[in-house]
Order: C-alpha cells, then structure tokens, then sequence
C-alpha cells in the first residue's frame, strides 16, 4: 500500500491549496479515504472523509464551508481543495486509507495507512 501526497506550500491568509493524494497497492474503489492533518506540537486532527463511492463527505467543523474533498476513482486519487486558508490551517496533510467502505470519520483508528504527508504554510 501506498499514498503519495502532493500539493502543499506556502499560501497567504484567504488564498486556496489542491491537495492530491495518489494511492496504489489496494482496491482504491471499495474504500473510503480522509485527510488529517497535525500542527507542530498538537495532536493529529481528522479534516474530512468520502465515503468509496464518493456518495458522502464529512468535514471536521474547523474546516466546514471551506475544504473540499472528492475523488476519482479511476485515478486512484483523493483530493483535498482548500479555500480561504486562514494560519491555523498550517499543518503536515496526510491522506489516510479506511478499513471500511463507508466509514470515513475522525476515529483515526480506524485508518489503517497514511502517507508521509504535505506541509501546508499559510502565512502573509
């Protein structure tokens, strides 16, 4: 199994990020995925999760309204479209494999791989 995430750098205050995350070694289509993130010296924090099919999404209430996951299937990829980025958000990314088809929660857990992760920087 393995996630490789691009697409983090620097961002200025209110300005957008599309994070990618490139699976291979799993069925990707049967399931779900999620992207969490960590801040130097805070714990690891749930962001948002789609279910296998792309029918469902959940966002963790810091980042509602303005992140959005989605999927491709055919591609293998998760995406994480961030838009007005405010400095809290500044953190590693790392998308992260579901045991489950349809559980895409912030239960980390239940996450059974990760990738190495994307700095994200978000400072004027």
């Amino acid at each position: 199994v393995q996630l490789v995430e691009s697409g983090g750098g620097l961002a200025q205050p209110g300005g957008s990020l599309r994070l990618s995350c490139v699976a291979s070694g799993f069925s990707f289509r049967d399931v779900a995925m999620s992207w969490a993130r960590q801040a130097p010296g805070k714990e690891p924090e749930w962001v948002a999760g789609i279910v296998n099919d792309g029918s469902d999404t959940s966002y963790s209430d810091s980042v509602t309204g303005r992140f959005t996951i989605s999927r491709d299937n055919a591609k293998n990829t998760v995406y994480l479209q961030m838009n007005n980025l405010k400095p809290e958000d500044t953190a590693v990314y790392r998308c992260a494999k579901s045991m489950f088809p349809r559980y895409s929660g912030k239960y980390l857990p239940d996450y059974d791989y990760w990738g190495q992760g994307t700095q994200v920087t978000v400072s004027a």
